[in-house]
């Protein structure tokens, strides 16, 4: 190990000197400077440090397996809660691109379907309502290849404030219905070693806010859900080409949030264009992977990493858009 590093550093300097002879003598002589060489020789060994983590990472995620091709003619796109927010998104991008969607949503479209896509009306809380729509879907369309996991509820108010209805349905939409929707789509991808999971979970995943207790406990459990289904596909069920992913979007700018954005909420806010990107990408491209949205932000997931007195900092952070709707919008339970 020691001499592969000290070979590597050997042709990062060499290719530095290269570089270096290319330039202006007067520049030549800044970064021939015995600090800036060590300084050029450390970049460029972060980036090869990046580097290799990003292709180990890629391919260990995707069981050092490819994939065939994405092949639209073959493949039928499952998605919940797709007639409205990111779902109704990721359904239209799908379409345009000629792949075959079935939406599953209790809520009927107020819109006109493509061609290409069908609408079930499922409560994907019921399995029984969930068993008899797949056979609906199988007669229609066969088997789902790709299940993406993506209808959400999320209600404002304090552990105390909160009615138990509205914390249990937020529980069974966000949690519990991924379990039941895999359980019954789950076992034909396995049995063809091929289709793909896509959990859309939150940044709500890594950090938990005031008035949103129940959100961030199902966020949590979505991340857990498929980080424990992409162990059991690899190690039980000897799928190593059933791909997975969670992705993990900041605030979005849906219906879902709209008490915030009444309120001048004063954080970032994306569109659902940049969530369905993401997904859409994740399909067509066939990897597994943990997507954080927006990217840059990335480094929150670390959050969990960080020393408690810092973590709260950044929950408190966090908390302080909710304080401050409440002194224009008491908590309504209704």
């Amino acid at each position: 190990m020691a001499s592969q590093l000290d070979n590597s550093i050997a042709l990062a300097r060499q290719f530095i000197q290269s570089s270096i002879e290319r330039l202006p003598e007067p520049a030549q002589n800044v970064v021939q400077a015995p600090l800036a060489q060590k300084a050029l020789v450390a970049l460029l060994a972060l980036g090869i440090i990046r580097s290799t983590n990003d292709y180990l990472s890629k391919w260990t995620i995707n069981n050092w397996q490819r994939a065939k091709p994405f092949n639209p003619a073959t493949e039928l796109v499952l998605i919940t809660g797709g007639c409205g927010g990111i779902g109704k998104q990721i359904m239209e991008d799908l379409a345009k691109r000629g792949i075959k969607v079935v939406i599953l949503d209790i809520q009927e479209p107020s819109f006109k379907l493509p061609s290409n896509v069908s609408f079930y009306k499922s409560d994907i809380t019921s399995t029984a309502n969930i068993k008899e729509v797949a056979e609906q879907i199988r007669s229609n369309h066969g088997d789902p290849t790709v299940l993406v996991n993506n209808a959400g509820l999320g209600f404002d108010g304090t552990i105390l404030d909160e009615p138990e209805a509205k914390i249990r349905a937020t529980f069974e939409v966000n949690t519990m219905s991924h379990f039941w929707m895999v359980k019954e789509f789950l076992p034909s991808m396995i049995k063809n070693n091929h289709g793909h999971v896509i959990t859309v979970a939150s940044m709500a995943s890594f950090a938990a806010l005031g008035e949103m207790a129940d959100y961030c406990g199902t966020k949590a459990s979505a991340m857990a859900f498929h980080e424990s289904l992409t162990q059991e596909l690899r190690y039980w069920y000897n799928a190593p080409k059933v791909r997975t992913s969670c992705i993990h979007p900041m605030w979005v700018r849906t219906a879902m949030i709209k008490m915030l954005t009444d309120a001048k909420f004063d954080q970032p806010i994306m569109t659902v264009q940049t969530v369905s990107d993401a997904v859409v990408d994740q399909i067509v491209n066939q990897d597994s992977g943990t997507v954080i949205l927006p990217r840059n932000l990335s480094y929150y997931r670390l959050i969990r990493a960080f020393p408690s007195w810092l973590q709260e900092v950044a929950r408190g952070i966090g908390s302080k858009p909710f304080l401050k709707m409440r002194k224009t919008q008491p908590y309504s339970p209704n």
